[in-house]
């Protein structure tokens, strides 16, 4: 049975001689056409050039302090339970521990099939309401954290970069607690000037090696900004995502006084804030892929 017109015609047959087992059979047919007919859209929303690739993601601590580097290690562990969901491997490229707790910024590498075409849509700023573990007085607080998400293109982008734009500062690795990087090695930090965009690579086995690492990364971003640049003028979106604070969020997780987590650009939401700061986030991913194929 290769077509819903044939499906219609047995179940006519099927319900006319009373055939509960023909019935059966048809219903298991469904499941499959059903199944066949998910994979199709699956397949759809994730058919950009990039979408196959690996994925860098940033996160970066915003408006709120101490509050905002614990929000940003949240996140960190969402997009990882995420990966390891999906069989995902993570990989560090650099670190800056937070002040008190957390994380100031984080830059991991996420390898997998399609792992870009299913974060591509996170990039933006992320808000948190909660009661602070850190307030003696119990109160709700506003935390800010921003992500970026970039592909893994390596030697299939060509960017053309002159070496006089690249500024160079080597520095010594960090990280907490040395659990994710290598601090006796020397890292790299590249700002490509005229931009301002900024890369870093510290857990390479070499100064070298992390300059090569940081440069197919500087490669990406820009590749990726000429990317929005062009949806820019079709959708007339910012060029950027603003500032890292109120009014630019792509999605809300409250989590006092009641529970709900909604992307702010599809409507999708939730009040099962436990999961979805688990890694349970197909919801969102989805709804966003399918929000950019109307």
């Amino acid at each position: 049975m290769n077509s819903i017109s044939n499906i219609e015609e047995l179940i006519e047959l099927a319900e006319a001689e009373d055939d509960e087992a023909m019935l059966g059979e048809i219903s298991e047919n469904l499941e499959e056409l059903r199944i066949k007919a998910k994979e199709r859209e699956l397949l759809s929303l994730l058919s950009d050039e990039f979408d196959k690739n690996d994925t860098y993601l940033e996160i970066h601590s915003g408006s709120g302090g101490t509050e905002a580097q614990d929000w940003a290690e949240m996140l960190l562990r969402m997009y990882t339970r995420w990966a390891e969901k999906h069989s995902y491997k993570v990989s560090y490229v650099e670190e800056t521990e937070g002040d008190v707790a957390g994380i100031k910024s984080v830059t991991v590498k996420i390898s997998g099939h399609n792992s870009y075409g299913w974060l591509k849509g996170e990039g933006g700023v992320h808000r948190l309401v909660r009661i602070s573990p850190f307030d003696s007085n119990a109160r709700r607080h506003t935390s800010f954290a921003s992500v970026n998400v970039f592909p893994v293109v390596d030697d299939e982008i060509n960017i053309e970069i002159n070496p006089k734009d690249i500024k160079m500062d080597t520095y010594r690795s960090s990280g907490a607690g040395g659990q994710h990087v290598n601090k006796t090695e020397s890292a790299v930090r590249l700002t490509h000037i005229p931009t301002g965009v900024v890369v870093s690579c510290q857990t390479e086995r070499s100064q070298f090696a992390n300059k090569d690492q940081a440069l197919k990364m500087l490669k990406a971003k820009l590749y990726e900004i000429e990317q929005r640049k062009k949806e820019q003028q079709a959708e007339q979106q910012r060029e950027e995502q603003g500032d890292n604070g109120w009014g630019y969020q792509i999605r809300s997780y409250v989590l006092q006084p009641y529970k709900m987590i909604k992307d702010l650009r599809t409507g999708t939401e939730t009040s099962d804030d436990k999961s979805v700061l688990d890694g349970e986030i197909d919801v969102f991913l989805r709804s966003y892929l399918a929000s950019k194929r109307k």
